[in-house]
């Protein structure tokens, strides 16, 4: 919505974007509180400036602005402003968007903690029994990629809220999961399911607590394509899991080796998560500040409303 007495400024503001189009204005549509609407089709790569020229005008403030994404789009004048503007579409960041998506996936909720909870004891389990494919469907569950985006996002644009959010998460969240995990060990251990021997000959997931430059490097390589997926609107579900292979693992492994008194396994594992995070972090903050560098920018159509 934007008040009346702003509404020719900001249609003015979309006549003039190369990157717009489809320009409609409905005088006296927003009724709570009252004013107008005017909806525009936005070139991805040009959402960010516009964005920026409506909160010039206050009318983040005074009104409100909505973005919301176009699947389809068949009209020739939305191609020709997708001409006008040069990029490739997948290399568009809209900040706000991004600020949005981070911000409510980096939550400390009971959703949030439940997964990981039960994605650390499923991990363990995995673990302890040698199988990667019970490790492989703990990494499906975990959602710290929320959080460590939310940080790197922070970083860079230096937002605190969003550092604080996402550290509390993964602060808050991962003690929490392991304590459950560890509590799990010792259930397992007391009717026999679970026995330090166990640990002997594991093959298949000793992976999780060897630490060594390919630990440092998988870090790196995970946070660069997490941020890459959800900077370029790409589908992050695959590289979270890509993500947790890193994390939830090594934090499951920790709690169950420190149950079974294999202090070393447990140290290395211990180890590997804050290795994990931190490299994933640096990536993640390294492929933002080049984006940021970045002068072209990408396509795509969004339709934005203020209103």
């Amino acid at each position: 919505m934007t008040p009346s007495a702003r509404t020719g400024d900001v249609r003015d503001l979309l006549l003039a974007e190369p990157g717009a189009t489809h320009v409609t204005v409905l005088p006296g549509a927003a009724v709570q509180p009252q004013g107008d609407v005017v909806e525009a089709d936005v070139t991805r790569e040009a959402v960010d400036g516009v964005l920026g020229a409506l909160r010039e005008l206050r009318i983040d403030r005074s009104g409100g602005v909505t973005l919301e994404t176009i699947d389809t789009t068949l009209s020739d004048l939305a191609d020709a402003a997708e001409e006008e503007v040069p990029g490739d579409p997948n290399d568009a960041i809209v900040w706000d968007e991004l600020v949005a998506r981070t911000g409510e996936d980096s939550r400390l909720s009971i959703g949030y903690q439940a997964f990981l909870t039960i994605a650390c004891v499923l991990a363990a389990i995995g673990g302890v029994t040698d199988s990667p494919v019970t490790v492989v469907g703990a990494m499906v569950l975990g959602p710290e990629f929320g959080p460590l985006a939310a940080v790197a996002v922070g970083i860079v644009l230096r937002r605190g809220d969003l550092v604080r959010r996402g550290a509390l998460a993964l602060g808050a969240g991962f003690p929490l999961a392991m304590l459950v995990t560890a509590l799990a060990a010792i259930v397992f251990d007391a009717t026999g399911l679970l026995s330090t021997s166990a640990l002997d000959n594991l093959q298949q997931t000793d992976f999780i607590y060897e630490v060594g430059w390919f630990s440092l490097i998988v870090a790196l390589l995970a946070g660069a394509a997490g941020m890459l997926a959800l900077t370029s609107a790409k589908s992050a579900s695959l590289v979270g899991v890509f993500i947790s292979v890193t994390t939830v693992p090594a934090a499951a492994f920790a709690s169950v080796a420190l149950v079974e008194g294999r202090y070393d396994e447990a140290l290395g594992s211990a180890l590997q998560l804050v290795v994990n995070v931190v490299g994933i972090v640096v990536a993640a903050v390294a492929v933002l500040m080049l984006s940021r560098r970045r002068t072209a920018r990408g396509r795509g159509l969004r339709r934005l409303s203020a209103g």
